[in-house]
């Protein structure tokens, strides 16, 4: 068999830097024989100045959102986003197929190997079919009325079905909700009962008026509500922040990936562990600072995250809320704002934990048997490329 050496600068294994001293074999297709020590590695080794890195694993985006690259405004906050996505003009389908396609070729050559990817509709699929990124489709249910519960869940189910079909492996598709600003009770408890033992995702405390709403019926989401013609709260004010608030609807052994996070405070996270802990749930933080940056000009408490040993993975959103759809570039952000967070650890939430998030046990890290990809990523992270 032919084998193919890897060295670098340094090299990560989806858990721990290693220096200039060592070599990562390949078979010819990409899968891992071995990390080796430079001495015993002999001849015909491939040299790289930069980080050689397992594929990177995008935990959300929304892949069907491509075409509005540039033209929702920045700084606006949760709810003017809300207001400009809904304003936005639809542009004709063959453009939002090309838009789908730069997108998907756009991340693959940055390194990125798999996505999470919010699907409202099915016109992502032909794109799907096509890429050479794996997916797990979180098909994303909006209904804030209980009365219309069965039939949105029964008409998401169709749009699920023609994902799995379609995609494979079949078992990468799973109903989940928008968020708890947009799903009625009944809502949350039909997909808590669909997706036993699924992993399914949330946009969670993304601005502060989502707590203020269930905390005390107030805020800016009531003067939206009332600009689209809705007259009542999809959930009542509970007294309760928005995670203490949804988190509950769940006890069917799901993992769930929390998006966004942004005003999460301590008590919240600490009640998500123990919830979760006590009721067969795992819970996983997504961060994706550039959105966040983009759309509320904050940052989520990441060390918040370290101090309670929470389980963190990475994503991009979407072309309506960044600047570009790159792992690299959000690990930059958190190096910008935090630059004490170690890049072990961020390079550890950009594969080896969004790998398990996701469930692709056969990418994240450089162990014998994975075909995880290769990435490069020079010293001064100003891009990243796909190597292998």
């Amino acid at each position: 068999m032919a084998y193919c050496k890897f060295r670098a600068d340094q090299l990560f294994t989806g858990y721990t830097l290693l220096n200039e001293n060592h070599v990562l074999i390949t078979s010819e297709n990409g899968t891992v024989e071995d990390i080796i020590t430079l001495e015993n590695a002999g001849e015909g080794i491939r040299q790289f100045q930069g980080i050689l890195s397992p594929g990177f694993i995008n935990c959300h985006c929304h892949l069907e959102l491509s075409h509005m690259r540039s033209n929702i405004p920045a700084g606006t906050g949760l709810t003017g986003f809300i207001a400009s996505v809904m304003q936005y003009a639809q542009p004709a389908q063959d453009f939002k197929d090309e838009q789908m396609r730069l997108a998907d070729e756009e991340m693959y050559n940055s390194g990125i190997v798999a996505v999470g990817d919010i699907s409202n509709q099915v016109y992502s699929l032909s794109q799907k079919r096509k890429s050479k990124i794996r997916w797990y489709n979180f098909i994303e249910i909006t209904n804030p009325d209980d009365e219309k519960a069965e039939a949105k869940l029964s008409a998401f189910k169709t749009i699920a079905d023609q994902f799995s079909g379609t995609l494979y492996p079949p078992g990468n598709t799973a109903l989940s909700p928008h968020a708890i600003y947009s799903v009625s009770p009944q809502t949350f408890n039909l997909i808590n009962q669909s997706t036993q033992s699924k992993t399914i995702t949330i946009h969670n405390q993304e601005c502060a008026d989502e707590d203020e709403l269930f905390k005390n019926g107030a805020g800016k989401f009531l003067r939206f509500y009332e600009s689209i013609g809705r007259k009542t709260l999809p959930i009542p004010p509970s007294g309760k922040s928005s995670i203490q608030t949804w988190l509950p609807y769940f006890n069917n052994g799901q993992t769930i990936i929390s998006v966004h996070n942004t005003y999460i405070s301590e008590e919240d996270i600490v009640f998500a562990k123990n919830y979760a802990a006590a009721n067969g749930l795992e819970i996983i933080f997504c961060l994706c600072p550039n959105a966040n940056l983009y759309i509320e000009n904050r940052l989520p408490p990441v060390d918040l995250f370290i101090k309670h040993n929470c389980n963190i993975v990475l994503g991009t959103d979407s072309y309506g809320s960044n600047w570009q759809l790159s792992i690299a570039k959000e690990i930059v952000a958190i190096r910008q704002h935090l630059p004490h967070v170690p890049l072990e650890k961020r390079l550890n939430w950009a594969t080896a934990n969004g790998a398990r998030a996701l469930g692709f046990k056969d990418l994240g890290s450089f162990e014998k048997g994975k075909r995880p990809g290769i990435v490069l990523t020079g010293n001064d992270w100003n891009n990243s490329k796909r190597i292998l």
